[in-house]
């Protein structure tokens, strides 16, 4: 998981901006940019997802994955979805690319403003055509002073976060809007279906193959929760019954930080939200303040996340209680 235009505060974010705890110790950030190593697996013909080698262990065990991604081949070019966190990343995933077509990756696609999915953005061809949301762009355009600070404080010093240009979108796709890339053999769409997690998510979808790569709205499979990063409960909910609904019976999901997905494994994810935004109703009709609520509100058959005590009680619950107060 990346930054957020709401800052909220992550588990690591009791280090200083410059990537140094207050003992003055290197942060200990949630996945570490010098270390992964991403692998490729092969989906369908021409079809592929890009993601950590210890991320299917991770997310078995509800651990926290490094960010997921892929590549598309065409007989026009290549689409690279999500460019990753710094230098490192970004040619791990171009020499994985490399492996498997000589085609020129003509896109590549940020599913979101969060830095782990777009920072690598300024190491692509300048023939590489960079696809974002128009609210993504807007945000990086104007806000990356402050995102490479927010996102030292949580992936730390070192990490060649310090080094990042913005450089954002060529093709953008508008608010509710969608575009489809022709790759010569094989239609890409992506599609915003609505507030999801920053107001700038997309969501790629290849049809041949069935396959969606959805970016942080869906984190990773079971344990792993939602991140009401910037609130907007009701809505992300909405959006992920969308997604649900448009995806057929066997389609595989890509999610932001983790291995492929089956459709009916969104299902966890809607019903968390679900059951949040009722226990919360209820709390909130109690009269209860937001304190109260979320000592109350404690889902526990939704736990093994070994994040959920800060995503459920420290974000996800006061987000909640904030977006159905205002009704």
């Amino acid at each position: 998981m990346g930054c957020s235009s709401a800052k909220a505060s992550t588990p690591a974010s009791e280090t200083n901006t410059n990537g140094t705890s207050e003992s003055g110790k290197a942060a200990e950030p949630i996945w570490d940019g010098n270390k992964v190593e991403m692998i490729s697996e092969k989906l369908a013909t021409d079809v592929y997802a890009h993601y950590a080698k210890d991320a299917k262990e991770l997310n078995a065990k509800g651990g926290a994955a490094a960010t997921s991604g892929g590549l598309i081949v065409g007989n026009k070019g290549a689409l690279l979805i999500e460019t990753m966190l710094n230098k490192r990343l970004n040619e791990q995933v171009l020499q994985l690319t490399r492996e498997v077509t000589p085609q020129p990756v003509l896109y590549a696609i940020n599913t979101s403003s969060h830095g782990d999915h777009c920072y690598g953005n300024m190491y692509l061809s300048e023939n590489t055509k960079i696809i974002q949301h128009i609210n993504t762009k807007n945000y990086a355009d104007n806000h990356l002073s402050e995102d490479k600070a927010f996102m030292l404080k949580n992936f730390g010093a070192g990490r060649g976060i310090e080094e990042i240009k913005a450089r954002t979108g060529d093709l953008l796709v508008t608010a509710g809007g969608s575009i489809t890339l022709d790759l010569g053999d094989k239609l890409v769409e992506v599609i915003d279906f609505g507030f999801a997690q920053t107001g700038g998510d997309l969501f790629v979808w290849q049809p041949d193959s069935k396959v969606l790569w959805s970016g942080n709205p869906v984190v990773a499979g079971k344990p792993a929760l939602p991140w009401l990063l910037d609130g907007h409960l009701v809505e992300t909910l909405e959006t992920l019954k969308k997604v649900h609904a448009f995806l057929p019976a066997d389609a595989r999901i890509i999610p932001g930080h983790g291995v492929a997905m089956k459709r009916e494994d969104l299902k966890w994810h809607i019903d968390y939200l679900a059951a949040v935004k009722m226990s919360v109703q209820d709390a909130i009709d109690q009269g209860l303040s937001l304190e109260e609520t979320v000592k109350q509100v404690t889902t526990p058959e939704f736990g093994g996340y070994a994040l959920f005590g800060w995503v459920h009680s420290d974000l996800n619950v006061p987000a909640a209680y904030k977006d159905l107060s205002k009704k």
